[in-house]
């Protein structure tokens, strides 16, 4: 196994090892009631659900904030206007927007196998999750710091700052309310992607509905397992609303 494999493959069996005992204790100490075939099959899919969403939400938005920076510092106008690489840089990310994820799932196949080392299984959607999500953020990114006001990076360069400082100091601050709520808008798109798992063998909250509710016709699992579903991007939607106004300084 290379580095590259554990960075995908370690962290994942770890992260479910201990959900999994966490799992066990709650089911003995509070959930007792719950049918133990249904906790066994739920619990572990919801934390497979909850690590794909959290990995491929943090890689697609740190790989997404730098683009997005980039979309603007490059653009016509902007803090270091580079209109070619920024034309160029812009394509490529439209491209990738326009394709759905179901078909780059199956075009990077042999690629995901390359980064992780497995071609199927839950924690491998990890990576086509990330190239899938990560142009929508840059253009989400991109979207809020153009909402910065322009008289605030103007004050910035009068008084001599670099431009590492305006887009560290002035740019990403202002923007952080939008970036925040871009964060919990992608969270949730990421979250209804990860239901399309079941196509590379993965698993999840999605793929649990499909297989047990279209294959097994076991309805109460797959209606659990979408309530579930639901229930989670109803807390990625509130949190992400809270926070945003509370870093908002126009809000008081």
């Amino acid at each position: 196994m290379t580095w590259m494999h554990a960075f995908w493959q370690v962290p994942f069996k770890l992260c479910m090892d201990g959900w999994n005992a966490v799992g066990d204790f709650l089911y003995k100490t509070v959930f007792g009631f719950i049918y133990q075939r249904s906790w066994k099959i739920l619990w572990p899919a919801l934390g497979e659900t909850i690590y794909m969403t959290l990995l491929s939400t943090l890689l697609s938005y740190i790989i997404g904030i730098a683009l997005g920076v980039l979309l603007v510092v490059t653009r016509k106008g902007g803090i270091k206007p580079m209109p070619r690489f920024n034309m160029v840089l812009g394509a490529v990310i439209n491209f990738l927007r326009s394709i759905p994820f179901i078909i780059l799932l199956v075009m990077l196949l042999n690629i995901t196998l390359a980064v992780t080392g497995r071609m199927t299984g839950t924690v491998t959607i990890s990576f086509p999750l990330t190239i899938s999500a990560f142009p929508y953020v840059a253009r989400m990114v991109e979207g809020s710091l153009m909402e910065v006001d322009g008289g605030v990076i103007e004050a910035a360069k009068a008084m001599g700052s670099s431009t590492w400082q305006i887009i560290w100091k002035v740019l990403l601050p202002e923007a952080k309310p939008s970036l925040i709520n871009g964060f919990s808008i992608c969270m949730t798109t990421i979250l209804g992607y990860t239901t399309m798992a079941s196509v590379a063998a993965g698993g999840g909250l999605g793929a649990t509905a499909v297989t047990y509710g279209l294959s097994y016709r076991q309805y109460d699992i797959m209606y659990a397992a979408s309530i579930m579903l639901v229930v989670l991007v109803q807390i990625i939607t509130v949190t992400g609303t809270s926070l945003s106004r509370k870093k908002d300084h126009r809000i008081r």
